[in-house]
């Protein structure tokens, strides 16, 4: 990848139409680039067919096309989930993954190789951040595990490797040019942005006229037990955080999901349930319960069924909506918390 070329991938359609003018090619040009990148998906600009030999040379003097590599597919015997290991052109590795809903296939992409936030339970974060990804290589997850099923990509997560608004610009990127029109036009509405909760960047979000759903990583129901969990807690109050959802809810209508990781005796206690149900009383939001997926990095233990189930009652007693994710892809180490950047 060489620094001084475009990375004309993660270019905007309007960025797109700027360039091809400076190029002296017709404006329709510019509708033809994107189609070849963002619905045929190709990977070298001799494959633009439509194209004058002209312009195609003069795009690869210019620009770069990123493309990353497939390395390896695992799939789960349990539920059909795939957990993909792509290598980028640096030779870097981060690891997506797909899942099969009734309601659609659902990919779950990584922002940055690794992650350096330090959540005890998230085995992402074990080698620290590398580095972040480009709009282009955060796309190219979506277009590639499209072409390996050969079905459409419905919904998306950013919840992969990495903390997304670490990544800010990329990310947005991302999710304005999957949402246009003339790409793979996926509903800004089937896009979940995850974070561990960087206040100005939940509130720059805000701002930015995009109907995507923002999960908040709560995990836990005060400061205390989250600060002994997830480090960002020594930097963003929990009251501050929930001031920062109430700016979002408030701009753009879009109800706030509180992941809740469930790890046994540590915030999953009945008091920790009622403690939780008050905090978010009357507020416009959604927990999303999550028993602890196991990695050998930590020792920590899920919580018995019975004991969600309880918890869960609790906070539905207290008229919280709440949801339980089920664990796609455990035996795959595809599922929460445990993708890690290496082969199997």
């Amino acid at each position: 990848m060489n620094s001084q070329k475009i990375d004309i991938k993660s270019l905007q359609y309007d960025a797109l139409q700027k360039l091809v003018a400076e190029m002296g090619q017709p404006k329709y040009r510019a509708d033809q680039i994107f189609s070849w990148l963002h619905e045929k998906y190709v990977h070298s600009f001799e494959e633009m067919t439509n194209l004058p030999e002209s312009l195609r040379q003069e795009l690869s003097e210019t620009c770069d096309l990123i493309c990353i590599t497939k390395k390896e597919v695992l799939t789960s015997a349990l539920d059909g989930t795939k957990k993909y290991l792509f290598e980028l052109s640096d030779g870097n590795l981060i690891e997506s993954v797909m899942m099969r809903y009734k309601h659609g296939n659902s990919v779950c992409v990584s922002s940055q190789v690794g992650c350096a936030m330090g959540c005890s339970f998230c085995a992402s974060t074990l080698k620290g951040c590398v580095r972040d990804l480009t709009t282009s290589e955060i796309l190219d997850q979506v277009y590639e595990i499209q072409e390996d099923i050969g079905e459409r990509v419905s919904n998306i997560v950013i919840m992969g490797m990495g903390e997304p608004l670490l990544n800010y610009d990329a990310v947005v990127g991302f999710v304005r040019i999957l949402s246009a029109e003339n790409a793979l036009h996926i509903s800004q509405r089937n896009i979940t942005i995850s974070t561990c909760g960087i206040i100005p960047a939940i509130i720059k979000l805000s701002k930015e006229q995009l109907k995507v759903t923002l999960a908040l990583s709560l995990h836990a129901p005060n400061d205390e037990i989250r600060r002994k969990i997830m480090p960002v807690a020594k930097k963003y109050s929990i009251p501050d955080l929930l001031d920062a959802c109430e700016i979002y809810f408030a701009e753009t209508g879009r109800r706030v999901t509180f992941e809740y990781c469930l790890i046994a005796g540590v915030n999953d206690r009945p008091e920790d349930a009622r403690e939780l149900a008050a905090l978010l009383k009357g507020k416009n939001a959604h927990v999303n319960l999550i028993p602890v997926n196991p990695t050998p990095e930590n020792r920590y233990q899920e919580t018995k069924e019975a004991d969600i189930a309880r918890f869960r009652k609790i906070l539905e007693d207290g008229q919280i909506t709440v949801t339980r994710r089920r664990e796609m892809g455990r035996d795959i180490s595809g599922a929460c918390g445990q993708l890690v950047r290496r082969r199997s």
